[in-house]
């Protein structure tokens, strides 16, 4: 563990699956080791079902709750490496799963936090992927359908990606993102070798992976990303990975 609580997560080197996968966390493989995870879910056998996949994954579940409060009241108590977070929860039954999960990243910037939904609601997915900036502190987020939760390995390393502070989306929320595309498109200038960059960065890809993918050099991809940070006018102060973040965002709210 870190200093401040928190589980050290390391990347290794590792293979990148076919962009028709489920899954977007294809950059490197990444190993958490043992996790400590909130889960938060009114659904009793979901809840119950994802604390035994996890405790026999290795991992240790410090709380499971089924309203948001309590979500928030054991991220606060418990600092986890990670929560896994229903979209709705009582009373309402609408978005108090998600409320609640951007509260927690209020009250403990920067926790890691993978959001589960029955549906694709991409207002939703705009709020969660806010959070990644401001107030909120930047960290860890992940937006999920319920059914790649089947997927065992595929969601266990998903919450890895998320714990180790990335960005991993539902396929299907990248595609209703994109259906929403402004008239006043600030990717136009983008070229569309630079789109497709983008477009893999939004996936969670590295510089490597993305140049796996198009089979092209690492370097060409180093100058495809400088040249999006620019037209995109990112600031060159902040961080190459902040302006990554902001990069992608741009791409799914455009």
């Amino acid at each position: 563990m870190t200093p401040d609580g928190r589980h050290p997560a390391a990347a290794a080197p590792g293979g990148a699956p076919d962009r028709n996968e489920a899954a977007l966390w294809v950059q490197d493989v990444v190993d958490t080791g043992p996790m400590r995870i909130v889960i938060a879910d009114d659904a009793v056998l979901l809840r119950e079902g994802l604390v035994r996949l996890l405790t026999e994954s290795g991992h240790e579940v410090v709380a499971a709750v089924g309203d948001g409060d309590a979500l928030v009241e054991a991220v606060v108590a418990h600092r986890p490496d990670v929560s896994v977070v229903d979209v709705r929860m009582p009373p309402s039954h609408t978005d108090e799963g998600l409320r609640a999960a951007v509260e927690a990243r209020r009250r403990v910037p920067r926790t890691p936090v993978l959001v589960l939904s029955q549906y694709v609601e991409v207002s939703y997915a705009d709020d969660l992927l806010a959070t990644t900036g401001g107030g909120a502190g930047g960290g860890g987020i992940g937006y999920l359908l319920k059914d790649r939760v089947a997927a065992i390995d595929e969601f266990l390393d998903a919450l890895a990606r998320v714990a180790a502070g990335g960005t991993v989306l539902d396929p299907e929320v990248i595609s209703q993102l994109l259906v929403r595309r402004r008239r006043n498109d600030p990717l136009a200038e983008l070229t569309p070798r630079e789109r497709e960059v983008l477009a893999l960065m939004a996936e969670g890809r590295s510089n490597t992976a993305i140049a796996r993918a198009l089979v092209v050099s690492d370097g060409a991809v180093e100058k495809h990303v400088r040249n999006i940070f620019t037209k995109l006018d990112l600031p060159p102060d902040a961080t190459n990975h902040h302006r990554r973040v902001l990069a992608v965002l741009t791409h799914l709210r455009a």
